[in-house]
């Protein structure tokens, strides 16, 4: 199975439109968000082409194909507009025997880790940079954001396929990888 995970859209309409561009052209199975779909947030500007309606039609147009986790920014106001579960705090996933606990990272993150022993990647978004951070008992990833990079990243997801995820910006060039049987700095 392929999956393509991103985070952080808060409500751009441009971004959203890229984000599922890319989708199709990953052939990815499933999309998996970690959270922040709609509201831009009191700490950040707004995005490009701020559309909260628009994002959640394209959204919803892929219901039966997303996975979520709810964000700080995502509400039950929210889940009233899409068409699919977002308020869940986590996902596991396995993936070639190997766990994957996804999250947005406001609660549970490499400082505050998730209380589940024989996790193997701690999976998040929420600080809008890209990572692969081997700890001694488990990897840390995070596809950076799809609307608001930061610290100088790009805009990106990442996919995961047998094992090996690539990070890749919204136009599909990749610039890092990391696979689960080792942590390997991006980009």
């Amino acid at each position: 199975m392929k999956w393509l995970i991103a985070s952080d859209l808060h409500g751009s309409a441009l971004y959203c439109e890229q984000l599922l561009d890319a989708y199709e052209r990953e052939k990815a199975d499933k999309l998996l968000l970690l959270g922040d779909l709609l509201y831009h947030g009191a700490r950040n500007d707004l995005t490009a082409r701020y559309d909260t309606r628009a994002v959640a039609a394209m959204l919803n147009g892929l219901r039966d194909s997303i996975v979520c986790v709810r964000g700080n920014c995502d509400s039950e106001v929210d889940q009233m507009v899409l068409e699919f579960p977002i308020m869940a705090e986590y996902a596991l996933l396995t993936e070639g025997g190997h766990t994957i606990f996804a999250t947005h990272g406001h609660r549970y993150n490499s400082a505050c880790p998730p209380p589940l022993g024989g996790i193997d990647v701690l999976l998040h978004g929420h600080t809008h940079v890209p990572a692969c951070v081997a700890y001694p008992d488990h990897l840390y990833w995070n596809p950076g954001s799809v609307s608001l990079p930061k610290d100088g990243s790009h805009r990106g997801y990442l996919t995961l396929e047998n094992g090996a995820a690539l990070w890749k910006t919204l136009g599909g060039d990749t610039v890092g990888s990391c696979d689960l049987g080792a942590g390997k700095p991006i980009g």
